[in-house]
């Protein structure tokens, strides 16, 4: 896939392949609405020759329009590149999200990105696209500016799941983070098509852990969305770095934890930690590391002694052991 970052003057829209299949979205997560959208695109960039052109801008809009608002990321850019890469795109166009090109109205967005940019034959959105100033624009008004324009839109319908309650939920970005703020992981999977996936640097930690047998590899800050505080058993992958984890299958169980050691005492900030089931896995240090969320055990606690907390921590990996042996069968791991 070609990555083309696009500056303020739009001058690299001239290098796009002219009457390709274009599709525009934020894409957190890649999930499988977005997935769905991808699909039909790939298809019918076959079915015409030509190429797909992605576009997708970069930070979120709400990030500078509304930065006290704006949405905790699904995915951080590295993955969202590889998943979009994996879904067949031939081209990635990344604009950078300014004041004023979130400022210009639908139909001049329209103009200077479509008809005088990218110049593609067919657009093919979802039935929730919104675009121009204020989201005011939709695939409505795209079909319509298309007709007069002189380029085709096709809109796919917006995609449901059944949840396990029996409840039928279309499925969005919003609607994951939600699952996931409420520890939902394996309600959020199949949304995704896939676990979710945390990705971070490893930083050193206390030590701890390894004081009372459980030593951790300890994430540090990262961008994305982390889920609810509590255990969840899950896989983890090592890589020398961000790009190395983006696209390897996460093979190695371990129970993860999030949250602020209530036991260990009151000076602990959130911790982001897996303790990895299969051993000693070599020096960590530097090193970036993925988190696949598969199931979550229980919440957090505070516990009266660090040896009551190492008897928790025991049964926890058991039950780890025992969730993704059963979800090891089930091959849901698969690459992402």
């Amino acid at each position: 896939m070609e990555l083309i970052e696009v500056t303020s003057d739009l001058a690299e829209l001239a290098t796009v392949q002219k009457g390709c299949v274009l599709t525009i979205g934020n894409f957190d997560g890649v999930h499988i609405g977005h997935q769905q959208i991808l699909n039909a695109a790939k298809q019918t960039a076959t079915e015409n020759q030509t190429q797909l052109v992605v576009m997708t801008l970069e930070p979120h809009p709400l990030a500078v329009l509304n930065p006290d608002k704006k949405p905790e990321l699904l995915t951080s850019l590295a993955l969202k590149k590889h998943l979009i890469a994996k879904a067949g795109a031939d081209c990635l166009l990344l604009v950078k999200s300014t004041p004023e090109l979130l400022r210009l109205s639908s139909d001049d967005f329209v103009k200077l990105f479509i008809v005088k940019g990218i110049q593609p034959g067919i657009v093919v959105e979802g039935g929730s696209f919104n675009f121009g100033s204020g989201r005011r624009g939709n695939a409505r008004t795209l079909q319509k500016i298309g007709q007069e324009k002189g380029f085709l839109v096709s809109v796919i319908e917006t995609k449901e799941i059944q949840l396990s309650t029996g409840q039928t939920v279309k499925v969005s970005s919003t609607v994951i983070r939600n699952m996931l703020k409420n520890g939902d992981v394996a309600e959020a999977a199949p949304a995704l098509s896939r676990p979710y996936r945390l990705i971070g640097q490893i930083i050193p930690g206390r030590g701890k852990g390894k004081q009372i047998g459980f030593p951790t590899a300890n994430m540090g800050p990262t961008d994305q969305l982390v889920p609810a505080e509590g255990v969840y058993a899950g896989f983890v992958q090592i890589g020398d770095t961000e790009k190395d984890v983006c696209p390897a299958t996460a093979t190695i169980p371990a129970a993860l934890s999030i949250g602020t050691a209530q036991t260990l005492g009151t000076d602990y900030p959130r911790l982001i930690e897996a303790h990895i089931l299969t051993g000693q896995v070599g020096d960590l240090h530097g090193k970036w590391l993925a988190m696949d969320f598969i199931q979550r055990i229980r919440s957090q606690q505070k516990f009266d002694t660090e040896k009551e907390l190492a008897g928790q921590i025991a049964k926890d990996c058991k039950t780890a052991k025992e969730i993704l042996a059963k979800n090891k069968t089930k091959d849901c791991r698969k690459e992402i």
